[in-house]
Parts: structure tokens; sequence; C-alpha cells
């Protein structure tokens, strides 16, 4: 008996051991991720090579800086994704507590409440999952990132990797997709419209829109001038 409770001991131990060193190593690793991140271009994300596979092609994608990118889109997002984006430290607790009370209401889980922060963590981490496990992992990430970035390379990160339309990755591949220009030059209006099809961006269409998305885009014309007036959009400056 003595044997066997010291065998049942040592091989805790060495369970407990292997744990340890696996959790220090996914410490380690995503620390090491989210500073390269800080940096250098993201040049691809999992949803971008998950989606490659299920279409058998690639992507459309051009990494360019938040300067060369219309002021209007940061605005836009802002005022479609996240209004709180300057204010809060990666997680809207008061948008979560609304978005719960929301799926009380309508018996839908998980829904709502992600920031731009969060979304980035996200898009640039992890997999495509609405498992409680996911979201756990995505709030370490949004902690590192909101922790080791700007806010301003925050949105040049969401602005940079966000999916437009099927295959269609960053504001440069969906300006050029959906207008036929750069980002840079993009109108207060085209802004709008990219930003009204972010919640369906593989249904909807920026150009030309349907009456849904016109419509959207008409009330986020309106939410980017707040935006503008009140400075929600300081932290990103230019």
């Amino acid at each position: 008996m003595a044997v066997w409770r010291g065998a049942g001991k040592g091989k805790a131990g060495r369970w407990l051991r292997l744990a340890a060193y696996g959790v220090a190593g996914f410490v380690a690793a995503s620390l090491l991720w989210v500073l390269a991140y800080a940096v250098l271009p993201v040049p691809g994300t999992p949803l971008m090579l998950i989606r490659a596979v299920e279409s058998g092609g690639g992507w459309q994608k051009q990494w360019q800086p938040l300067s060369r990118l219309s002021p209007h889109l940061a605005r836009a997002v802002i005022a479609a994704e996240d209004s709180r984006f300057c204010q809060h430290g990666g997680v809207d607790w008061d948008a979560v507590e609304q978005a719960l009370e929301r799926n009380e209401q309508g018996g839908r889980a998980m829904r709502g409440g992600s920031t731009i922060s969060q979304q980035v963590a996200k898009n640039a981490f992890l997999w495509p999952d609405r498992s409680w496990l996911r979201k756990g992992v995505e709030l370490w990430f949004t902690g590192l990132v909101e922790t080791f970035w700007s806010k301003r390379r925050i949105m040049e990160v969401y602005l940079n990797i966000v999916e437009w339309a099927p295959g269609v990755y960053g504001a440069e591949a969906a300006a050029r997709h959906w207008f036929g220009k750069g980002a840079a030059d993009l109108s207060p209006r085209e802004a709008a419209l990219l930003a009204a099809i972010l919640p369906s961006p593989r249904q909807w269409k920026a150009n030309p829109p349907g009456r849904y998305v016109a419509a959207r885009a008409g009330i986020l014309q309106r939410r980017m001038e707040i935006v503008r007036r009140d400075g929600l959009d300081d932290c990103v400056g230019r």
C-alpha cells in the first residue's frame, strides 16, 4: 500500500510539473507573439487560413500603416463597433452588461459586447469559436494587447485584418474591392458603408448597398460626426 501511494504521488507530481511547464510555455509564447505584432505587420490570421482552406483559394490583403488610411474609416468603426474605444481598458463592462441583459430577454447566449480590442485579440491570435474556453483565452490576449500596444496600434491592426468580403481582408483591399480606390481616399460615406457591413461582411455589400446597409450607413455618418465632435477618436490620432 505504501509503495502504491508513493507511486501515485510521484505520478501526480509529474503531471503537475508538466501542467506548470505548459502554462509557463503558453504565457511566454503568447507574450512574445503579442510583442512581435506590436511592431511587425500581421502576415495572416487563423481565420484567413481557415477560410482559404475551405474555399480552396487565397485572400486579398495589403498592409497599410494607419497614416495611409482615411481618418473617416477609424471614426466609422468606432461609431459602429466600439464608441468607448479610447476610454475602456479592453473590455467595455457596461456593454457586456447590456449584452447579457439582451441575451436573457432574447434567449441567445454570448451575443454582443465585444470591443475592437477584443476583436483584434480574437482575429489576430485565435481560432473562430464561441466556446467559453476561447472567450477566456481571448480575454488573456486582450489584456496583453491593451498592455503592450497603443490604442493607435490596436486600431491599425484591426483595420488591416478585419474581413470585409469573402477573401478580402483589411481596409486597403476592401477599398479597392468595393470602390476601386485606395483606403486613403475613402469619403465619409464610403467609410460608413464599409463599417456598416462589418457585422456580416460575407452577406452584405458595401457597393451597391442594399436598403438596410444604406440606412445603417446613414446612421453611422451621423454618429461619426459625434465621434469627431466629442473627440472619441482622439487616442487614434493621425
